[in-house]
């Protein structure tokens, strides 16, 4: 049998197995900060059992379950199985033995990262989430066809939606640029799909076979990227009990792909230039460096001013990322992709709860053609997601919400009887989050520090207004 917990959480459900009872206690309470439901089981079956009978974000297995093995063989397997019952699935692998060969044979059959035990509570919170957010984005794409073939495989379709000249550019970049291992800089607002071009990027190329290691920057505090991107040996700091295999390494033979490059600190641009240069790593603590053979995908919002100014970005850095440069349009400025985004994630929400596709007034279709769309895809998403939850059969302008679709048809800052200002919280803070973004070029790690917030928190709030 297998326990759950309920709780308030950013994302829905979380799924650990691990033969330890201690572990998953400790997990449990833990990731409650994340997920709004955490289910722990003890073994395979029980796991399997828990994926055929409900839908999780995350889930973070054991390598070894029998006692004393410590070859991870159980773990590469139970992995294996889950990711054929749901290949969208990410699945983040625990193991107390975490040598270079057990992290980097999970990352290749499909794990979406590891996780060395005893854990640093950071360090699993920021798997979990990078994990989830990669579950949800894998999930958004549209699915694969099972008619067209070719050469015995199930012709592919790119995960990046839309027709318009903006995107039919980005797929052109995107087709020639990937048979390559030219490094790649992916610009762009948030919300428009970055992640997704680079994950197109790395299925294009030929090292579409190797793993695909994505470390989200912006949702690291600065004192783990060293350790994360590095790794570390055992003894190199407090709380270093083991030896940590770096992301970089983990990426062997594969695709790095650094997320919210923008968030590395100045004073760690130095060492990944010379790793990027060198083609070699050097733990945390350690003398001797590592080769490594990664092709590099970055990703961020800054702006080209920012970006181009020596005090948040060093040049020397950027012209190595940049040998190819794609620009994700934000979702303004190609209007005519929204009815076929829109359709495509009232499809999808529609089959997750459960209901009937609804269609779409010319009322409504003209509204949200009407928009700005500040967040973008995302935004339109949250729209489609709350439009299918809480409309009819047929939607109508009414069925999306202040801030999505019915934003700038009213006054923002007025109260529905225009009698003085608008003091609803959501809306407020929503408004002071907008504006700490642009204030700062969409630095997250500025911005959270003019609101006050921690970059994890504001991230959660930039999810919440679909931002």
């Amino acid at each position: 049998m297998y326990e759950s917990e309920q709780m308030k959480g950013e994302f829905g459900a979380c799924l650990v197995v691990d033969d330890d009872e201690d572990i998953l206690f400790a997990a449990q309470l833990l990731l409650r900060q994340v997920f709004q439901r955490v289910e722990t089981v003890t073994n395979p079956a029980a796991a399997m059992a828990v994926l055929a009978a409900q839908t999780v974000d995350v889930v973070l297995l054991d390598a070894n379950f029998t006692r004393g093995a410590t070859n991870s063989a159980e773990g590469m397997t139970v992995l294996q199985k889950i990711l054929d019952t749901d290949p969208h699935l990410a699945v983040v692998m625990m193991t107390a033995h975490a040598g270079v060969n057990v992290a980097v044979e999970a990352m290749k059959r499909g794990a979406s990262d590891f996780v060395s035990k005893p854990w640093s509570n950071d360090r699993l919170l920021a798997a979990a989430r990078t994990a989830a957010a990669l579950s949800r984005s894998r999930r958004g794409s549209p699915p694969m066809p099972g008619a067209a073939e070719s050469s015995g495989q199930a012709a592919r379709v790119s995960p990046l939606i839309g027709t318009s000249p903006a995107m039919t550019r980005v797929h052109s970049l995107i087709a020639r640029a990937a048979p390559t291992d030219a490094n790649v800089l992916i610009l762009g607002e948030n919300g428009t799909g970055k992640e997704l071009a680079a994950r197109d990027l790395h299925e294009q190329s030929r090292r579409a076979n190797g793993p695909m290691v994505t470390v989200d920057l912006g949702a690291l505090s600065a004192e783990l990227i060293d350790s994360e991107l590095f790794g570390h040996v055992k003894g190199a700091f407090t709380d270093a009990k083991a030896n940590r295999v770096g992301r970089i390494q983990a990426a062997d033979g594969g695709t790095l792909f650094l997320d919210e490059i923008g968030n590395l600190p100045l004073h760690l641009q130095p060492k990944l230039l010379t790793a990027l240069e060198q083609r070699h790593v050097t733990p945390v603590g350690a003398n001797r460096p590592v080769p490594v053979d990664v092709r590099v995908i970055a990703a961020t919002n800054m702006t080209y001013a920012m970006l181009r100014d020596e005090r948040h970005f060093r040049q020397d850095l950027l012209f190595r990322l940049n040998t190819v440069e794609i620009e994700v349009p934000s979702l303004r400025e190609r209007p005519e992709d929204i009815p076929a985004l829109l359709q495509h994630f009232l499809v999808q929400y529609a089959k997750r709860y459960a209901k009937p596709v609804p269609t779409l007034s010319p009322a409504a279709r003209q509204a949200l053609l009407d928009q700005d769309w500040p967040g973008n895809v995302r935004a339109l998403r949250h729209a489609a997601e709350r439009a299918i939850i809480l409309g009819g059969e047929e939607l109508s302008p009414e069925d999306f919400p202040a801030g999505h679709a019915a934003e700038g048809s009213a006054p923002a800052t007025l109260r529905p009887d225009h009698s003085g200002p608008d003091l609803n919280l959501d809306r407020a803070e929503r408004r002071l989050v907008e504006a700490a973004l642009k204030k700062h070029g969409y630095n997250i790690s500025s911005s959270a520090a003019e609101l006050g917030l921690s970059r994890a928190a504001l991230y959660r709030r930039m999810e919440k207004h679909g931002l």
